[in-house]
């Protein structure tokens, strides 16, 4: 098979490993609403409980649920404190039951109960409490060209990869904008975006444990050397195929683990 060939192949399967990351990020972590379904009497209610609020105001939880014969409940209080459970009725608006959350600055959170009853006893929808994390809206033209450039450093690392695997001839073009890429989508827009986040541009070493932040500082360092190791010598293919790696294995950690956090404890 031509070069050519290989790589028109090669350039097709690292934007579908890009799309699955992208999907996979979207779709995980903490942050992203938890689904689920109850039984409440003989009537199955499909709940989507929110795990994100943007935003000082209060944060609404909403529970679609038509019969009017059902009501519901919740619990809460401030994760990460010495609060006690405050506890108070859902408010019916319309088809929906509302839970009413008390507004946090940003990084605050938290952490809540959810229960219905069709006159009988209380069902809980989640076995464990969820944690809901306050941010600061992000604009726009902030945000979209750090998704953007953030995953095509995805697709350019896995490209280079292949090219390493091969021993192409393009793999110091391609180790070259796989840095660009981070530097730009990870190192300038990601602190622009935690800025207005969370109020902080950086939270991770040495000032914090933010993961989000520790290993995007991870991979931009380990590319940053496999691009040197090459651009000096092709043939220290290993670092190209060690870095590429690491990334992969970095994008499979779900988004916002171990996330900015404020510890009312400290207060």
């Amino acid at each position: 098979m031509k070069y050519q060939t290989k790589s028109i192949l090669f350039w097709v399967l690292s934007f579908f490993l890009m799309v699955g990351s992208a999907y996979y990020q979207r779709t995980t972590g903490p942050t992203y609403p938890e689904r689920g379904k109850v039984e409440i009497g003989d009537e199955t209610i499909k709940y989507k409980l929110i795990r994100t609020w943007e935003g000082e105001t209060d944060a609404q939880v909403t529970v679609e649920v038509e019969n009017n014969n059902i009501s519901g409940k919740y619990r809460y209080k401030r994760f990460k404190s010495f609060d006690e459970w405050t506890e108070k009725p859902m408010v019916r608006k319309g088809e929906e039951l509302v839970a009413s959350l008390p507004g946090q600055p940003a990084a605050g959170k938290v952490t809540y109960e959810i229960y219905l009853s069709n006159g009988g006893d209380y069902v809980k929808l989640e076995e464990e409490p969820l944690v809901l994390r306050y941010k600061g809206a992000v604009p726009m033209w902030v945000l979209i060209p750090h998704i953007i450039i953030i995953f095509l450093a995805m697709m350019f690392s896995m490209r280079a990869l292949f090219e390493a695997i091969i021993k192409g001839k393009n793999i110091v073009i391609y180790a070259f904008w796989t840095v660009i890429l981070l530097a730009v989508g990870g190192m300038i827009f990601g602190p622009i975006v935690q800025k207005y986040a969370f109020d902080a541009y950086w939270t991770g070493w040495p000032f914090g444990g933010d993961l989000t932040d520790n290993k995007t500082l991870v991979s931009f360092v380990l590319w940053i050397v496999a691009y040197l190791m090459v651009r000096k010598n092709p043939k220290r293919r290993g670092w190209v195929i060690a870095a590429a790696v690491v990334l992969l294995l970095i994008y499979l950690i779900p988004h916002s683990m171990f996330g900015s956090e404020i510890d009312y404890t400290q207060q």
